[in-house]
């Protein structure tokens, strides 16, 4: 007999091997295809990430490119999507409008390339493309503005600030908006990308896939920690109530939104770029109020931390919300943003499992009853 072992939430258990991410914990360091986020953020695109990720190579300065204008050209919404977008009930979520309208998206690609076994997800370009218009334009349309087309000679970033806010945005703003897309775009074997590669290991089409990988993301257990984050700082209210904030809170074993990562023991190295980017806005601003704010509550944290021998470190969240904030994006679109850059990441791994696919099959630790006699209905207590 074959011995099994039980690890509940699959903790610590290899289902597959991968050349996308690599995440050392200890050190604080993450990698796309073997190159650090602290350069892919300083160097990078989010077009070029995304082309790294799918294509597993930096491109060259001609296939980049082809690449960018493939991307850019995808971006626009067919009249039938911005009905859609602007007919979407009210009391819908908008992380549910991203999973419907990749659900309708799919339905507009020829059948041979939607339902082959070896269907090309590079090919439709507008499963990460059209995510953040989208976005943008959804909130539009809730502001009772009409649609606005995008703007091919902006980056993805710039190009969703375009639309939010129908103006261009400075080019600083641009810059730290591309590069939250590139530090958003990939980590790891997570809940969203595992539930990708579960489904797209089915055969699936690579739409289902992400559809199913956003309903994961969805979840406040996975999703929502930067929004949580800014609801924390609105409940504090005043950087004089950070300390008290914190006694009645970690007395009471609450949690202090943004802080600690189930894989990093380190700085969470995304927290570092943007902590940076936050700073960088707040003094071209004028104005470091909400920074200090975030700084005051990690010292006042980790110090209580220590003095319990548990350092724990800001991870991305802490200062996402903040950065998001400052550049005018409401804190309900906080997560889909998330969901619109980490569709390249889920896109590189569907393509991974497909390379070399076995369909996921764990089994359940049965802890029922043991076999039983049936009772007539009449019999029964």
């Amino acid at each position: 007999m074959t011995e099994t072992t039980y690890a509940k939430g699959l903790e610590g258990v290899i289902a597959a091997e991968s050349e996308i991410c690599r995440i050392d914990g200890v050190g604080g360091k993450l990698y796309y295809r073997g190159y650090s986020i602290e350069d892919l953020a300083r160097h990078s695109s989010f077009e070029e990430t995304t082309y790294l990720l799918l294509y597993e190579k930096l491109p060259t300065a001609d296939e980049l490119a082809d690449f960018t204008a493939r991307m850019r050209g995808s971006r626009e919404l067919k009249p039938p999507v911005q009905a859609m977008v602007r007919d979407f009930p009210p009391a819908g979520l908008p992380m549910e409008l991203l999973q419907s309208v990749i659900a309708y998206l799919s339905g507009t690609v020829e059948h041979q390339i939607r339902h082959s076994a070896t269907c090309n997800c590079r090919r439709t370009m507008h499963q990460i493309a059209q995510l953040s218009t989208v976005l943008a334009t959804y909130q539009r349309f809730r502001e009772g503005r009409p649609y606005l087309p995008s703007r091919p000679d902006l980056s993805s970033g710039a190009n969703f600030l375009y639309l939010l806010r129908g103006e261009e945005p400075s080019e600083q703003e641009g810059r730290i908006m591309d590069t939250a897309l590139v530090l958003h775009a990939e980590h790891g074997f997570n809940a969203s990308t595992f539930t990708a590669r579960v489904v797209a290991a089915t055969f699936s089409t690579c739409y289902c896939s992400v559809s199913a990988a956003i309903g994961a993301l969805a979840g406040f257990l996975h999703g929502g920690a930067n929004e949580r984050v800014m609801d924390m700082v609105d409940e504090i209210g005043s950087i004089d109530n950070i300390e008290p904030w914190l006694d009645k809170t970690l007395a009471a074993h609450g949690k202090v939104m943004g802080m600690g990562h189930r894989v990093y023991k380190a700085k969470d190295p995304r927290a570092i770029v943007m902590e940076q980017m936050l700073l960088d806005l707040c003094e071209q601003r004028g104005d470091r109020r909400l920074y200090d704010f975030l700084k005051k509550i990690e010292a006042g944290f980790r110090k209580r931390m220590e003095e319990k021998d548990k350092p724990i470190y800001p991870n991305v969240d802490f200062f996402s919300g903040a950065v998001y904030s400052m550049l005018g994006i409401p804190r309900d679109l906080f997560t889909p943003i998330f969901a619109a850059s980490r569709a390249s990441g889920w896109l590189a791994h569907i393509l991974e499992q497909r390379k070399d696919n076995r369909l996921y099959r764990p089994r359940a630790l049965y802890v029922g009853p043991e076999p039983r006699a049936w009772v007539p209905l009449n019999e029964r207590a």
